[in-house]
């Protein structure tokens, strides 16, 4: 069963974009599920994450924020 993690994103970000493709290109071979939540229009998600999305989040633990670490996401799926 992968793991499901999730991506704060705000929509038009090219950095979001470029984050969620890295993620699309490895899921499958790490086994892993991304969900997307945009901020934009949330006031409480708004505050809590700002300019520095993309966030990449396992449960309650940032994994990653602007670019994909690869070293940060394996280590939280191992």
């Amino acid at each position: 069963m992968p793991v499901e993690l999730t991506i704060y994103i705000r929509e038009g970000c090219h950095l979001c974009d470029d984050m969620e493709l890295a993620l699309q290109e490895c899921e499958s071979e790490l086994d892993f599920e991304t969900r997307r939540v945009p901020i934009d229009n949330n006031k409480e998600l708004e505050e809590a994450y700002g300019t520095r999305v993309p966030v990449l989040v396992y449960g309650d633990e940032e994994v990653c924020h602007y670019f994909l670490d690869m070293q940060a996401l394996k280590r939280v799926l191992s």
